[in-house]
């Protein structure tokens, strides 16, 4: 759990700026607790969530990109 601790703050860091800055991205998110897996031993690990941090990465510096006119 403690290697999986510094990814998800990164993770919950940049879902929480996505949401407050850019809520036009943040509707394409699926940041629901509906969508958290309820199972007890779900296949989540370290690279799963590095991955998907990496993608939210991605998904902002391509609306950056995209939309110049918006601030970081």
């Amino acid at each position: 759990m403690n290697n999986l601790r510094p990814i998800l703050n990164d993770i919950t860091k940049l879902v929480s700026n996505i949401e407050t800055n850019y809520p036009e991205l943040y509707q394409f998110l699926d940041e629901s607790p509906i969508t958290i897996s309820s199972s007890t031993h779900p296949d989540i690990d370290v690279d799963t969530l590095r991955n998907y941090l990496e993608s939210l990465k991605e998904l902002l510096r391509h609306h950056l990109q995209t939309h110049k006119n918006r601030k970081l």
